[in-house]
């Protein structure tokens, strides 16, 4: 393998980010991932735009690998793959879900802890949470690591220091999740597995495009951990965005924490925030909040918990969990 890095990490925010993330992630038993491709664009697409592509099965993306096959990750590592991996070390839940999705169940040869769907996936060797264990992982001898760009940084760095090869991603985007899968498609050669959940995804965002193009836009606010929120050049300010929401939050880039007073300025119209059962943190917040009960969110009953797994988790689930933030958004628009 050969291979040449260069990325990024920010300051101990971000740590603190990642492990929230991460244990978002992990809650909740039927939840979805993350990262993207070869050459993925970061750009958000509209609605507008992904309603005129349509979701076909390119006969070309299916065929069978030539190897040796040479590709980029996100963190423009370049890896060279001389034959089909045959065994494979997930370092994050949405990479599990994608492995499982294109039909690599059997390469599998450890796990995150983090890793819940699909339930076949609990009884895989795990290889650390929050913190990867590298000599779990090398003990496998996988032939392919595949992980998040920003959530397993220092894993990444002393497991390419092994000579073991890691296929690393960060898809800020939709269209970006599906390319990533595309080429986990492409390094495993499962291309028509890959092909099929990819045309499966494009169809799900066209639909909700569709559905929504004509509705005036509605003012959301999305919490995905008690007083954090979600800002531009995200995937999960781009789904608000195609599932017909405005995102209050978007003056700000990346994941940050709340301002509960601009919140109230901002008076969304639907707040939204991950079901975490009965004695959700981020509801009780949310009831707590001065001034939050004037919301017209609040005040019109237009709260709405949503699946969580699929909506955090860059992977195949993405798109249902699009669906379902369009469903809570515009209701009427969905039956």
């Amino acid at each position: 393998m050969r291979m040449a890095m260069n990325w990024k990490m920010k300051m101990i925010a971000a740590a603190v980010l990642t492990a929230m993330l991460l244990m978002i992630a992990a809650c909740g038993g039927n939840g979805a991932g993350n990262e993207p491709s070869a050459a993925p664009s970061n750009a958000a697409s509209s609605p507008e735009a992904s309603a005129t592509v349509a979701p076909e099965i390119d006969d070309a993306a299916t065929a069978a690998t030539v190897y040796p096959l040479t590709i980029k990750d996100d963190m423009g590592t370049e890896l060279t793959f001389e034959k089909a991996p045959a065994k494979v070390v997930t370092l994050v839940p949405s990479e599990t879900e994608v492995i499982y999705a294109i039909g690599g169940a059997d390469l599998v040869a450890g796990v995150d802890t983090f890793s819940n769907y699909p339930a076949e996936a609990a009884a895989k060797p795990k290889v650390g949470d929050m913190t990867t264990n590298i000599e779990a992982v090398a003990a496998l001898s996988p032939d392919l690591v595949l992980a998040s760009s920003t959530m397993n940084t220092d894993a990444i760095t002393k497991l390419r220091e092994l000579n073991i090869a890691v296929f690393a991603s960060d898809p800020l985007t939709y269209d970006a999740t599906i390319a990533k899968i595309e080429n986990i498609g492409r390094i495993i050669d499962h291309n028509k597995e890959a092909s099929e959940v990819a045309a499966h995804m494009r169809e799900v965002k066209q639909q909700v495009a569709d559905a929504v193009k004509d509705a005036p836009k509605k003012s959301v606010y999305l919490e995905f951990s008690p007083g954090w929120t979600v800002g531009s050049g995200t995937f999960l300010d781009e789904l608000l965005t195609i599932a017909g929401g405005t995102n209050v939050a978007s003056a700000q880039p990346g994941w940050y924490e709340v301002s509960a007073e601009e919140i109230v300025k901002q008076n969304p119209q639907v707040i939204i925030y991950p079901d975490m059962g009965e004695s959700n943190p981020i509801t009780a917040a949310i009831a707590d909040r001065p001034g939050w009960n004037a919301i017209d969110a609040v005040k019109n009953k237009q709260q709405f918990a949503v699946t969580n797994d699929p909506l955090v988790r860059v992977g195949p689930r993405l798109a249902d969990g699009l669906l379902e933030l369009a469903k809570a958004i515009h209701p009427d628009l969905f039956k």
